[in-house]
């Protein structure tokens, strides 16, 4: 019987030259916080417009306004968290 299949055989050995979970982790979450980051402008943008075009009802101001708030609390905190997450990444390595 004739083989006629070439099979190559990779032998397990240390793998010196992975990515550590560390650093896969790290930019997954710097990632994920640039995200918030970018949906906390487009809100803040969306936020804007819509107390500009509100023409003077208070109801629409006021919500306009309460988003506007949201938006630049949830700019802080992605912005915080970024800052927080970069810092422990230096401290730990």
């Amino acid at each position: 019987m004739q083989n006629i299949f070439q099979i190559s055989v990779a032998y397990a050995g240390v793998i010196t030259d992975a990515t550590p979970i560390s650093s896969i982790l790290l930019n997954v979450l710097n990632f994920l916080l640039s995200i918030i980051g970018v949906l906390g402008i487009i809100g803040l943008v969306v936020s804007g417009v819509v107390y500009i075009t509100a023409r003077g009802d208070e109801k629409q101001m006021h919500l306009a306004k309460r988003a506007i708030i949201g938006s630049v609390i949830g700019i802080i905190i992605a912005l915080s968290a970024f800052i927080l997450i970069g810092q422990l990444a230096v401290f730990f390595q």
